[in-house]
């Protein structure tokens, strides 16, 4: 019998491990409220700070599942830590937008909220992964 090609894969077996962390899906929901977010910015921004924060968001999943493919630790927590770089100038990017009124309040802490819990969530595994690689003190 053949397995239906749209069937969930089991954590182990999965080809795609980045899906199955959390880091990686909430960072995926804020790439999705950042476009649309940037729709909403002034034509002028266009190349400017629509383009800085689509790059940004895209940057984080991405970053999550690279070092989730398969990479040392070592890896793994250096692509993390650029995921984390860009969570961070998004988070100033939103901060630009607010303040130059490109956005409502409300959008930009919506969105700004949901990077936060990406943020924590990434560190999270960061230190997670780096708790692994250390040996146990006793």
């Amino acid at each position: 019998m053949m397995q239906n090609q749209h069937e969930p894969q089991s954590a182990a077996k999965s080809p795609k491990p980045h899906r199955n962390l959390m880091a990686w899906q909430k960072a995926m929901d804020v790439v999705v409220l950042v476009y649309d977010l940037v729709r909403s910015l002034p034509s002028s921004e266009l190349y400017g700070l629509s383009l800085q924060m689509r790059r940004a968001a895209v940057s984080a999943p991405s970053n999550i599942a690279e070092g989730a493919a398969g990479r040392s630790p070592d890896e793994f927590r250096r692509h993390l830590a650029i995921a984390l770089g860009s969570l961070s100038e998004l988070e100033t990017q939103l901060e630009i937008c607010s303040r130059l009124n490109f956005s409502t309040p409300e959008v930009c802490e919506k969105v700004s909220g949901l990077v936060n819990e990406c943020m924590a969530l990434t560190y999270g595994l960061r230190r997670s992964l780096a708790a692994q690689a250390s040996p146990a003190k006793g």
